[in-house]
């Protein structure tokens, strides 16, 4: 739900404000606190906070547990806090004494009003690690979901009534912000309320809690979130060269996010605390394996999502995008990039979920190397690609660096447990690999067909433009996935027949 509607809200943003310079002023301003939320919420702060909370509430009780939950947002709240102060004074001083005109001047007022956005996502984010140690997944998701309302909510309520041109109405989008984030901590209380949780001041200065998090989150902050972290450096870039590359490689960002945080992020939110409890048990058969079936069921979904942002990526943005100030051009460029970066879903999600098992087993540090040194890669690639290629160069190297990143991580992770059993992932790739080109080549095909004799003028025939091929694809594949005996499709077989036994 959560992902749809942010799908939805990327659709009320790219109707309201196109693919423009204010387009890319709000993008890259957004980006900045939103850069907190990925790291925190789908991140570092849960990656490090989980498994030491787990691990009070197996040694220590439930009373130190949240005495350990209290010491960190006690340090959480000061120390973000102090942090907006700095860069919210930081931003007023430069506008008033800087001499930034334009599109720099516009992103730097809206950064200012979105920054504290950082505090309320870290908040956030801690009460929805706890919930989710506590084996609450539904309820904090849920919270992201009525973020993306208040977002969506924002265009069409707060914006028109900030001005009468975009450069103006805009700041209604930056306001919602800050109420969506406040919206989403507090919707996580009352159930940590009902399961005994009550917040009260603890000293965070010198509570070994709050050191051993931050002595594993800061490596981790860079660890976990290489993908987002790329998003940031070259948005820098991307805003330095030409400001419209920064919507346009977001649209295409947010489409390819969507698989990706439907199944990916979901995956790896679930895997975290199972793989920490297995760890805390020393249990590294059942570690392994369970990684093994993860990484299992995450390829068997992205990479068929993956073909289909490739070979459907401009009947997707037209469905999607193209309406109000997002017109045919604003398609073409953002399809392109989207088609260039489609390639990195599988690695960027397979990243997420390795680097939580170094984190289950108490390791930040290599998933930190690793990533600096992919950063770096990634940013050179940009550097001499996004000239000649704009937003499609800054997919390509993307794409690259991502998977340069999975084999390092996986390579690490070998050395640290001897082994990893991953032969059978091999023997399904073998047959996913061929399924996913056959599903291609039948959407592609079949997408031809309905472009040559219908086209795509209205929106039905563009629905069917994406959804008509999509539909025996997807079959195709699950059908030659199924008969090649790859696992996840069996198991998903097997589930449907049991579902439809248990209805009747």
């Amino acid at each position: 739900m959560s992902r749809v509607l942010g799908l939805m809200r990327e659709i009320a943003y790219a109707a309201f404000m196109g693919n423009g310079w204010v387009a890319g002023a709000f993008m890259f301003a957004f980006t900045i606190p939103n850069l907190f939320r990925r790291l925190l919420g789908e991140g570092a702060l849960t990656a490090a906070f989980i498994p030491i909370f787990k691990e009070k509430e197996r040694t220590e009780g439930e009373a130190a547990m949240w005495r350990a939950a209290n010491a960190v947002i006690s340090g959480l709240l000061v120390s973000a806090a102090a942090v907006v102060l700095v860069v919210v004074l930081g931003i007023t001083a430069v506008l008033a004494w800087g001499p930034f005109t334009g599109y720099t001047r516009l992103m730097l007022e809206l950064l200012r009003v979105m920054f504290p956005y950082m505090l309320l996502v870290c908040l956030a984010a801690t009460l929805m690690g706890m919930l989710n140690a506590r084996g609450y997944f539904f309820i904090p998701t849920l919270g992201a979901a009525l973020l993306n309302v208040v977002m969506i909510a924002s265009v069409f309520l707060l914006a028109p009534r900030m001005g009468e041109t975009l450069d103006r109405q805009i700041f209604g989008l930056a306001i919602g912000v800050l109420v969506a984030g406040l919206a989403q901590a507090a919707f996580q209380l009352p159930p940590l309320w009902r399961e005994g949780y009550r917040y009260y001041w603890v000293s965070p200065w010198h509570d070994p809690t709050v050191r051993e998090v931050i002595r594993k989150m800061l490596p981790a902050s860079v660890g976990v979130a290489a993908f987002q972290i790329n998003v940031l450096l070259t948005g820098m870039l991307a805003f330095g060269v030409y400001a419209p590359i920064v919507a346009t490689f977001g649209f295409a960002v947010r489409l390819m996010e969507l698989p990706q945080g439907v199944f990916g992020v979901s995956l790896a939110t679930y895997l975290l605390p199972t793989l920490s409890g297995l760890a805390a048990e020393k249990n590294y058969t059942a570690f392994r394996s369970t990684l093994r079936q993860g990484l299992d069921y995450l390829l068997f979904v992205n990479l068929l999502a993956t073909v289909f942002l490739v070979v459907l990526a401009e009947p997707m943005v037209r469905l999607l995008f193209q309406r109000g100030n997002f017109g045919a051009g604003s398609t073409a460029e953002v399809y392109v990039a989207l088609a260039c970066l489609a390639p990195s879903l599988v690695a960027y999600s397979s990243v997420n979920i390795v680097a939580r098992a170094f984190f289950a087993l108490g390791d930040t540090t290599t998933p930190m190397r690793i990533s600096v040194f992919c950063l770096g890669v990634n940013l050179l690639f940009a550097v001499l690609l996004i000239h000649p290629y704009r937003a499609a160069g800054l997919g390509v190297a993307n794409t690259a660096t991502s998977f340069l990143n999975l084999g390092l991580l996986i390579f690490a992770l070998r050395k640290k447990l001897g082994r990893l059993e991953l032969g059978q992932l091999r023997i399904s790739l073998t047959a996913l690999i061929p399924a996913a080109l056959i599903a291609g080549l039948t959407g592609w095909w079949i997408n031809g067909f309905w472009e040559t004799q219908l086209g795509h003028e209205g929106f039905l025939l563009r629905f069917g433009a994406v959804f008509v091929p999509m539909v025996p694809a997807v079959v195709l594949y699950w059908v030659v996935s199924w008969w090649a005996g790859v696992p996840a499709a069996c198991d998903i077989a097997n589930l449907l027949v049991s579902k439809v036994k248990g209805a009747r």
